[in-house]
């Protein structure tokens, strides 16, 4: 990926790649669920992907990368149980909103716009802030990457995203929970990441290509 936009095809091939991540891993998104959640986050996800599949089969392209996120979002709104599919839901949204401002290409500048306001979105439904150990702790940096190459290659930015995604992610796994049935296990949550954050990396990530495996990007660095 070496252009500095995506058009509505690059787009759809992303929101597929983030799909297939998410059906590669579902048996590990379940198995971090099942110690620190409901343990159902799998689950939901991979409907969440699925249904919005059969919404994208029905989007033409000529809505352009506004259309593919908006039929994402709602999917993920309108369908999905559990408590991360709407917030799902509404950072596709404002990605969707922010895609059409900048018409038929997605530029980094609209990524990082609406990744930001899908950020302050979950945060204000949710009433999570970083440090919480929800998708927030992941998504904060996403957007703080963007914003940090709004003027660089789509491709180049989405890799700092995701990197900074999967450093979220990893540092959840110190964090006691504050929010969500996590928020009950009190310490025996202490050392699993948390996997909302974990969908939120996957999403960034699959823009590069699809993820097969949680177990490299969990593991701490340095």
């Amino acid at each position: 990926m070496t252009t500095a936009a995506f058009d509505a095809p690059r787009t759809r091939a992303w929101m597929r790649r983030f799909a297939d991540s998410v059906y590669a891993t579902e048996a590990e998104l379940t198995a971090l669920d099942q110690r620190a959640g409901d343990g159902d986050f799998g689950t939901n996800l991979a409907t969440g992907v699925r249904t919005a599949g059969l919404r994208l089969d029905r989007t033409d392209e000529s809505a352009g990368p506004a259309g593919i996120f908006s039929a994402m979002g709602t999917a993920f709104l309108d369908e999905i149980g559990g408590t991360s599919g709407p917030l799902f839901g509404l950072l596709f949204q404002a990605l969707g909103r922010a895609a059409a401002d900048s018409g038929p290409h997605l530029t980094t500048a609209a990524l990082a716009e609406g990744t930001a306001q899908g950020l302050a979105a979950i945060r204000r439904v949710g009433d999570a802030s970083p440090g919480d150990k929800t998708l927030i702790d992941a998504l904060d940096p996403a957007a703080a990457a963007l914003r940090a190459t709004r003027t660089a290659p789509l491709a180049t930015a989405l890799g700092a995203a995701a990197d900074g995604a999967w450093r979220g992610v990893r540092d959840t796994a110190s964090l006691s929970a504050r929010m969500g049935r996590a928020s009950y296990l009190g310490e025996r949550a202490t050392g699993i990441p948390d996997p909302g954050a974990v969908g939120i990396a996957l999403l960034f990530a699959s823009a590069a290509g699809v993820v097969p495996a949680l177990g490299p990007h969990l593991r701490p660095t340095g």
